[in-house]
């Protein structure tokens, strides 16, 4: 069962508050959770009441192997939660970020280095064109 540690949102429209909760990956956003480990209210004025969190529990699931999401992640990083470890662990990859072909390059430097050859093709056509006419004109005079 993979674990993560992400926001269930609560509150009405237009005035969202979100639960830090860790829950098993596969259940829905807003469904049935593991643990719930504090509040997030970007809302609130100020900003030393926008969030409270178990910070205690938060290390506990984090050493257990649960993965935070992004927004999750950040406010981990302002509570102080991975100072024991000195560093965030890395972010996880989320699918279609960025798209690598088997070769390790990226769809895009591929297809610059496609355009690339493309215009080489074309100044040498263009070239031999060029050279061809001088040619002719050369051997009619």
């Amino acid at each position: 069962m993979a674990v993560v540690i992400r926001l269930k949102r609560t509150g009405r429209r237009n005035r969202a508050c979100y639960r830090i909760s860790v829950a098993d990956s596969r259940s829905p956003r807003d469904g049935r959770v593991l643990e719930h480990l504090g509040l997030y209210d970007p809302v609130h004025p100020t900003k030393d009441q926008q969030s409270n969190l178990n910070i205690e529990r938060a290390r506990h699931w984090l050493e257990q192997g649960a993965q935070p999401s992004d927004t999750v992640r950040s406010l981990f990083k302002r509570h102080g939660v991975f100072a024991e470890w000195g560093k965030a662990p890395t972010m996880r990859r989320r699918p279609g970020r960025k798209k690598v072909t088997a070769t390790g390059k990226t769809r895009a430097s591929l297809k610059a280095a496609r355009l690339v050859a493309k215009g080489a093709r074309l100044t040498e056509r263009v070239t031999a064109r060029s050279a061809a006419a001088k040619a002719e004109a050369a051997a009619g005079e």
